[in-house]
């Protein structure tokens, strides 16, 4: 291989890994709005990391003992975000927020972010502007008998 050949073969490889490195800060970036708007009673944040078409889904037992898959649509998350925290009194002084990027594909990508009572798998979109948003979110408490209505 001749130095002009392997030498664009480096630039290349160094693109994709410097575009990759941005793309996973932001994605990182995106889940934390999600979770860090509702620390911080700050609506805007979801706004900025969701997606409007968000589709946010658990399972659920209702009252009857009948189990269905409860969703949660963009607005009432803003909506959330503005007033679950407000006392201050919901979450820990040190919040859990961790984020595991399991796999990102051009404008596509699949997270799991690890908070203080739930788990939630999240896919993200990369817009066209370049933002990435939360659009999916499977999520469940991680103590599971506390799926349902009292």
């Amino acid at each position: 291989m001749n130095k002009l050949v392997g030498l664009g073969l480096f630039i290349l490889s160094f693109t994709v890994t410097a575009s990759d490195s941005s793309d996973k800060e932001a994605i990182k970036r995106a889940a934390l709005d999600y979770i860090e708007s509702q620390h911080q009673v700050k609506p805007e944040l979801m706004q900025r990391g969701v997606h409007p078409e968000l589709k946010k889904r658990t399972y659920w037992k209702g009252k009857d003992k009948k189990e269905f898959v409860m969703e949660t649509s963009y607005d009432f998350m803003v909506g959330l975000a503005g007033r679950y925290n407000k006392q201050g009194d919901k979450f820990p002084k040190q919040p859990q927020k961790d984020v595991v990027i399991y796999d990102i594909d051009q404008r596509v990508a699949s997270v799991k972010l690890i908070a203080d009572e739930w788990i939630d798998y999240m896919h993200l979109m990369k817009m066209e502007n370049g933002d990435w948003k939360v659009i999916n979110v499977l999520w469940q408490y991680k103590e599971v008998n506390r799926h349902k209505s009292k």
